[in-house]
């Protein structure tokens, strides 16, 4: 009897625990989901609706095309192209350029190795305030500005913190896979790009996913080096957008939450098929130090 009390008493424990956890993260996750909602609100509302008051979340007649109008009043598709080109060459070159550093950094043996990567994470520490004037003055001074090479070519040094995450995933691989590669004939390259890859396919998808969302978003660079609307993305085109709408006399923003919702649209999606091999990743990636 003593035993089946005391197996009761844990189970009702466990189950007030858990009970209390689902609650907190269930009130976490309505916090920031509400802006979410409102922004799909707003975008099937007309321009009445939106500072009607009571305010109502779900309207009587949705303006499905607001979304139509979102594509058609400016550039959506140059803007859309432009951002696919940066976003995917930024990725690619992000993983090429991170992994190959950080196996040389986890698989070779080199006078100074521990101090050189040490130094490579202590720029994690600089503000980008700090390079953000002399790469401009560098980018002035090669021709870059109003080009996407300001925007790109960076990608091909790296990034300390993908490197820090790909040499801890490479070192939570067995060197017995390189000395038989080795005995086999095969080079430093080739062991890299044939066995370190694809068993790495986790953090390949945690540094795929933080270099898309992080290039697809980004306003502050092309803001800076974008002059002309032709090669502008779709962030940047987003504020565009409403400079114009705000010159002609007032904010549409329905038809601007329709926008930003339809730009928002591509992470939703990376994030959903990546999810997997990105808590993988980011688990197996602190298992060695």
């Amino acid at each position: 009897m003593r035993a089946g009390s005391e197996t009761w008493k844990n189970t009702a424990s466990l189950t007030v625990r858990t009970g209390v956890l689902y609650t907190i993260l269930t009130a976490l996750s309505a916090v920031f989901i509400l802006p979410l909602l409102w922004m799909l609100s707003v975008s099937l509302q007309d321009a009445n609706g939106i500072f009607a008051q009571p305010y109502q979340w779900i309207p009587d007649a949705p303006r499905w095309g607001n979304y139509r109008d979102a594509v058609t009043i400016f550039p959506f598709g140059r803007y859309l192209f432009n951002t696919t080109i940066i976003t995917v060459s930024v990725v690619v070159l992000t993983l090429l350029s991170s992994s190959l550093v950080a196996y040389g950094f986890s698989r070779m043996r080199f006078r100074g190795r521990d101090v050189l990567f040490a130094v490579c994470l202590s720029t994690m520490m600089l503000p980008g305030q700090v390079t953000m004037i002399p790469l401009y003055a560098a980018c002035a001074w090669l021709g870059w500005i109003d080009t996407w090479y300001p925007l790109i070519v960076p990608a091909l040094f790296g990034s300390p913190f993908y490197i820090f995450l790909f040499r801890q995933f490479f070192m939570s691989i067995p060197r017995e896979y390189d000395e038989a590669a080795l005995l086999d004939g095969a080079g430093r390259l080739r062991i890299y790009w044939s066995i370190l890859l694809p068993l790495a396919r986790p953090a390949v998808a945690t540094v795929a996913l933080f270099c898309f969302i992080g290039a697809w978003n980004d306003f502050f660079n092309p803001l800076i080096y974008i002059n002309s609307p032709a090669n502008a993305t779709l962030t940047l085109g987003l504020h565009m957008l409403k400079t114009q709408i705000v010159g002609s006399g007032s904010v549409q923003w329905h038809v601007l939450m329709a926008a930003s919702l339809l730009v928002m649209v591509p992470n939703v999606l990376v994030f959903f098929f990546a999810q997997k091999h990105f808590v993988k990743g980011l688990q197996m990636g602190g298992l060695r130090g």
